[in-house]
């Protein structure tokens, strides 16, 4: 387990220490579940700051053991629920009481980077803009309520979309086949490793 100033050290580099990758060639990070893998692909010169953030998880090993622990179908949320969504939400999954390894990140949002939560898209959990982590999902088919003036979080402020699966996109929709009436499963999948391809 890495200290936190090496982990620290870590997420300044990501945050802009280091030399930037050239325009459009993406970053690819493979997840490694007991279903299966998928890769993730994420460009740091469309959402540098939440790129950067996830980096620093996989490269400081906090997503390795992780898991996915919360399946959302639409059958497992409240008939009332006038905008449904299906997402695999997955990551370090902190106890309320527990602080995140780094601090929450800024909010870029759908409308600042272009990129909209289409099937596959990857995406940050949170609550109010801002508190983004590290806890991520993964979107099953369009969601354009998660975009920026969606009306899925009552800010309409959307969710912080930042990759893509581009490989293994079966895994992720075999996790979402193990929803359970309850969105958050009694029995975590197990994450074993995320590292850079």
């Amino acid at each position: 387990m890495m200290h936190r100033r090496q982990l620290l050290a870590l997420a300044a580099a990501a945050l802009g220490g280091g030399k930037a990758p050239a325009a459009g060639a993406p970053i690819l990070t493979r997840v490694e579940t007991a279903l299966g893998s998928f890769v993730i692909a994420v460009d740091p010169t469309v959402a540098p700051r939440t790129v950067a953030n996830y980096l620093a998880y996989v490269d400081g090993g906090l997503l390795d053991r992780s898991s996915v622990y919360r399946i959302v179908t639409l059958a497992n949320q409240p008939p009332d629920t006038r905008y449904k969504i299906e997402v695999v939400q997955w990551g370090i999954n902190l106890q309320d009481d527990k602080a995140s390894p780094f601090p929450p990140i800024p909010h870029e949002s759908t409308r600042d980077t272009g990129l909209l939560h289409l099937d596959g898209t990857v995406s940050m959990a949170r609550s109010a803009p801002g508190t983004a982590a590290g806890e991520f999902f993964i979107c099953v088919g369009d969601q354009p309520e998660l975009d920026y003036g969606g009306l899925r979080n009552p800010d309409g402020q959307g969710f912080a979309a930042f990759g893509r699966v581009t490989q293994g996109r079966e895994v992720v929709r075999a996790l979402h086949a193990q929803g359970k009436a309850q969105q958050f499963l009694d029995k975590p999948i197990p994450i074993s490793r995320v590292s850079r391809v």
